[in-house]
């Protein structure tokens, strides 16, 4: 992925219509999926656009891997007006990203968590390779958890065999992880 590939952002999606760019990008560290393949295999062809979501969208830009376009009027979109667009479509978007970002500078490969409950499924290799060890939620510092709310969690984590982590940001850029180890008593 040596030159800036385009993605338009049409509503609250990214879409790279052009399939070997989508290609680029997915093999670049599993962003995106492609239109109609539920679960794309590390090293699979395809020849439909790539969907990604703002997150991925707005870590690739800042990467300098993508440039994103306006469906409706073909201008340039900036960090600042995805990030604006972002706020308002998606509950703690900034602390999500943070995380995400966070993540992703890591190393990690870094999916949607919604269906273990969480933020984030984080990969070790990526989907179709391993399994994602670890189910990621954000929060901040002044973030409260009760015991309902932790058992929950474990219990979740522990079904799908997972570990249950919450990252807390941090005032000076850092990020606390915080991994919840489940005993037999």
């Amino acid at each position: 992925m040596g030159r800036k590939i385009v993605a338009e952002l049409v509503g609250t999606r990214l879409i790279v219509w052009a399939p070997e760019d989508g290609v680029a990008i997915y093999r670049h560290g599993f962003f995106g999926k492609p239109v109609g393949i539920p679960k794309p295999k590390p090293d699979q062809e395809f020849t439909a656009p790539l969907v990604l979501d703002m997150m991925e969208g707005l870590f690739l830009q800042e990467k300098g891997k993508i440039r994103i376009i306006d469906a409706k009027t073909g201008k340039p979109v900036t960090r600042a007006q995805l990030m604006k667009l972002a706020a308002v479509t998606y509950k703690d978007f900034e602390l999500g990203y943070t995380v995400y970002r966070d993540l992703r500078h890591q190393g990690f490969i870094v999916t949607p968590g919604i269906r273990f409950g969480s933020d984030f499924a984080v990969y070790e290799h990526g989907p179709g390779i391993d399994h994602a060890p670890f189910i990621v939620t954000g929060r901040t510092e002044n973030d409260t958890m009760g015991p309902f709310e932790i058992v929950l969690a474990g219990r979740l984590a522990t079904t799908v065999r997972k570990q249950f982590t919450i990252a807390v940001p941090r005032k000076k850029g850092t990020m606390d992880y915080l991994v919840f180890r489940w005993f037999k008593a």
